[in-house]
């Protein structure tokens, strides 16, 4: 659920044009998002997933995925802590295909037996906003307070283990290898009350 605290809406971005807004998902932005979501694979992690890997992702399917499940998520269930909830860093003065700079991705939890009432899919930057706290707003924007939200990293990610523990996450003895790279991941978990860096 993206509340309005958290939310920059179009007039705030006119009175500071170097700020994206963060929004809910729209199909509009499926494409958009596709790009992002693929830059920001190879951005993060070339040398740690194999450049095969990275090379064989395609705009249009992913972008057809995407769509696919924007168009499904339901607006009245966005009270439903379980619900899949997708934001987006918006800049609509940038050309189509490059509007959105970063995205969040939850909804319920995959990991059997359940340890967390929510998951965290998702939350990539462009490598050209590191630094700026579009994924602060953007972590801001998904996390339920009152929910429990596990997540998985790659191990040899210290820079995004850093950046969860700044909201409450940590580490539980779990582990797993990630299908497509190969690479090893580690889960976190933050208990309610989710507080952290606001």
């Amino acid at each position: 659920m993206v509340t309005r605290r958290h939310v920059v809406t179009r007039q705030d971005a006119m009175v500071n044009p170097h700020r994206p807004r963060i929004a809910a998902a729209s199909t509009e932005y499926a494409r958009d998002l596709a790009i992002c979501h693929i830059e920001s694979w190879r951005e993060a992690y070339r040398g740690l997933v194999p450049d095969h890997v990275l090379a064989a992702f395609d705009v249009d399917r992913r972008a057809a995925r995407w769509a696919a499940l924007i168009a499904s998520i339901d607006e009245s269930a966005a009270a439903d802590r379980t619900a899949h909830t997708i934001v987006l860093a918006l800049d609509d003065t940038r050309a189509p295909g490059d509007r959105v700079l970063g995205f969040a991705h939850a909804g319920p939890p995959r990991d059997e037996p359940r340890v967390a009432d929510r998951e965290l899919y998702a939350l990539y930057v462009r490598a050209d906003r590191y630094g700026t706290g579009i994924a602060q707003e953007l972590l801001r924007a998904i996390l339920l307070p009152d929910t429990d939200t596990a997540l998985w990293v790659f191990e040899e990610n210290p820079r995004a283990r850093n950046f969860y523990r700044k909201f409450g996450f940590a580490a539980d003895e779990a582990r797993r290898i990630e299908p497509f790279s190969l690479a090893s991941e580690l889960r976190m978990i933050a208990r309610r009350p989710i507080t952290g860096r606001r």
